[in-house]
């Protein structure tokens, strides 16, 4: 008999990554629900050798997509566990699960530590954290096009010491792709405000509702393209990413001077052609795919 938890999926492509996150979720007591984008590889045989259910389900990004994937949980349980198929749990935080977590308590969503994981290190110089259980009444993602974090009404909790590990890529190729796109999706967020998303800006929040406030309060409120200096400075020096070895010193560069400075090159962009062309900001997405 299952517990009144549900691990939700999301899965696109991923038969490099599916088996070994069923095998990591396996001795968990909880419902797994899988929603697939259509894969075009092995995802979805793979998936039915593993006896995992799934429905398919077009992506509109993911805010949609795993609000819709817990509406539509088949298992209807109290609680729900949102993971990527590059996640894994680490095994402290499933002997939490296994050991700790109670599904009748007062607290409405818990916080993790979530790792890093670049060129096989864990990058410790950006750690985070996320929101990913909570009750499945009171919480949701928020709508945002790059970002994106879960919301709750009511209490959460971080868990210390119980962490949730990230593969950021599988190689370069695939983190230049990657992080392009989520340059662009980054650079209409913040041209519409949209950055500020539903999580509170608050200094004297939860750890996400800090790195929000940072964010959205001191970050963006720098010059264009100077902060991607500044932010090098923070992840390299004041977070100590030198500590990270030659793993490190290529992760921060990359997450500053190709993905934070080409979201600012996005936005100067942007701001140029709605200039010129006398369009909104709405009329200027149509020419960006």
């Amino acid at each position: 008999m299952k517990s009144d938890l549900t691990i939700i999926l999301l899965t696109y492509n991923e038969q490099h990554n599916v088996t070994e996150l069923i095998e990591n979720l396996k001795d968990l007591d909880a419902a797994i629900f899988v929603v697939d984008s259509f894969s075009t590889d092995q995802t979805i045989p793979l998936l039915e050798s593993m006896g995992i259910p799934y429905v398919q389900h077009v992506f509109g990004n993911y805010s949609l997509q795993r609000n819709w994937a817990q509406e539509n949980n088949p298992f209807q349980t109290k609680w729900v566990l949102h993971l990527d198929a590059d996640e894994r749990l680490t095994p402290e935080l499933k002997k939490w699960i296994q050991h700790s977590f109670d599904p009748q308590t007062n607290i409405d969503g818990y916080i993790f530590g979530r790792r890093a994981i670049f060129m096989n290190k864990w990058i410790k110089s950006h750690y985070n954290y996320h929101l990913r259980l909570y009750k499945t009444a009171l919480g949701k993602c928020e709508e945002k096009a790059y970002d994106q974090h879960f919301v709750v009404s009511g209490n959460v909790e971080v868990i210390k010491n119980a962490d949730i590990e990230s593969n950021v890529c599988d190689n370069l190729y695939q983190f230049t792709q990657s992080h392009n796109k989520w340059a662009m999706l980054e650079a209409f967020d913040i041209l519409s405000k949209g950055a500020d998303g539903e999580v509170k800006s608050r200094y004297d929040g939860t750890p996400i509702e800090k790195t929000r406030w940072f964010k959205n309060v001191f970050f963006q409120g720098m010059p264009l393209f100077v902060r991607s200096f500044l932010y090098f400075f923070y992840r390299y020096f004041i977070k100590m990413g030198f500590l990270d070895g030659m793993q490190g010193f290529i992760f921060c560069i990359l997450q500053a001077f190709w993905f934070r400075f080409l979201v600012d090159a996005n936005v100067y962009e942007i701001k140029q052609v709605m200039k010129k062309k006398s369009i909104t900001l709405s009329e200027a997405r149509k020419a960006y795919p």
